[in-house]
């Protein structure tokens, strides 16, 4: 099995951010609405999903596939910075 610096940086980047949402969360624990929760859980959920696409895309060889996600990032980036 290689070894694969950048891959292994976004998973240790991946990794710091989770636990940054973490601390987010344990230091507004209390402090948020069902709304605001709610909010924060997809956007949660939007961030996994582009990393993972982010993923797949530096990978990608096929022109097709490479076009259907890059078209899924920028809906979720739209997503995101709604």
């Amino acid at each position: 099995m290689g070894w694969d610096g950048d891959d292994l940086a976004g998973k240790m980047e991946e990794v710091f951010e989770r636990q940054q949402a973490a601390a987010d969360a344990r230091a507004h624990r209390g402090t948020s609405s069902v709304e605001e929760r709610a909010r924060s859980a997809k956007f949660e959920s939007l961030r996994l999903s582009r990393s993972r696409i982010m993923g797949q895309l530096s990978r990608a060889t096929n022109p097709a596939h490479r076009s259907m996600l890059e078209k899924a990032l920028q809906s979720i980036n739209d997503q995101m910075g709604e």
